[in-house]
């Protein structure tokens, strides 16, 4: 891939999230404290399901991989946005942006995928109790989650070789505090036709594609559910599946409307953009482990444990 052939200007100029001193200090201070939080909340679930043997099943295996992802799509996204608040050039070179739009890709697709894999383990779990164990096998857990990479990744690469052959020149500013393949259609002089056409149709397939699966397992979750006539067993189902659909909400509303949108520099943008990369990979942590009763529990087991062997 060779950039230099293809480009007239070698850096993009990131305006970030606002162009007031006082106001980039104080949202350089926030986002920092939900970076950290965004990291250890993360690196709790990925250590505790590790260390704790009761939540070796299936659905901690998807949650652990889920952990992974969202410290690297934290990772890819905060530390630019960080920088960019501090820094006074606000520069990004092509090579690197492109390497950012591959990574948000990767990370972004792997997780929606992953969500429908979680959303079929739920499915089974409610639906099929008895068969559970033999469904959820640890081939087919394993085969979900690197598919689900594999996919996410060839979606990247598709689209960042077609962002690869742009021409950029005179407008290299960007209103967005990190490289996002929709924001870098507007500074291209060559014709995004093509980028376009391949965006849209992959965006539309990687969510079809894992919706249909979502709505079919939940569809079949809630009639499992309604179907139990006890209250007090209804109400457990649905607080089961409730923390997955939170998630679902946030990911998949705020990443879906950013990259069907036009792309026209509004602070609109920004906060979706924000929502899906920022706030949701410190919201799943945190949702996962206050509202499950298992999670918690383990926590406690692995605190005493440590406090005893002090």
């Amino acid at each position: 891939m060779t950039l230099g052939n293809h480009s007239t200007i070698t850096e993009f100029i990131l305006l970030g999230l606002s162009t007031d001193r006082p106001t980039r200090a104080l949202l350089f201070v926030l986002f920092l404290g939900i970076y950290f939080m965004t990291i250890m909340g993360n690196l709790m679930m990925l250590v505790l399901i590790r260390v704790d043997s009761h939540l070796h099943s299936p659905m901690y295996f998807f949650l652990s991989h889920l952990s992974f992802i969202d410290l690297c799509l934290s990772s890819v996204t905060v530390p630019k946005m960080l920088e960019t608040l501090l820094s006074q050039t606000k520069s990004v070179s092509v090579e690197s942006c492109l390497a950012q739009v591959f990574f948000v890709f990767v990370t972004v697709g792997t997780e929606a995928f992953l969500l429908a894999g979680m959303a079929y383990d739920r499915y089974t779990a409610i639906c099929h109790p008895l068969l559970y164990g033999q469904i959820m096998s640890k081939q087919l857990c394993g085969g979900l989650v690197w598919t689900s990479w594999a996919l996410g990744s060839l979606d990247a690469l598709i689209n960042t070789l077609f962002a690869a052959n742009l021409d950029f020149c005179d407008v290299h500013v960007m209103s967005h505090f990190s490289c996002e393949l929709p924001s870098l259609f507007p500074l291209s002089c060559s014709e995004v036709t093509t980028n376009l056409t391949v965006l849209i149709c992959s965006a539309i397939l990687h969510a079809l594609g894992t919706i249909i699966l979502i709505v079919f397992s939940y569809a079949h979750i809630i009639s499992s559910i309604l179907s139990i006539r006890s209250s007090t067993g209804r109400s457990k189902a649905f607080s089961t599946c409730s923390s997955h659909l939170i998630v679902l909400c946030f990911f998949y509303g705020t990443s879906l409307i950013r990259y069907f949108m036009p792309s026209s520099g509004s602070s609109l943008e920004l906060v979706f953009s924000v929502q899906y990369s920022v706030v949701t990979p410190l919201v799943n942590p945190l949702v996962y482990s206050l509202k499950n009763k298992e999670v918690k529990t383990a926590l406690k087991r692995v605190l005493q444990k440590g406090l005893h062997l002090r």
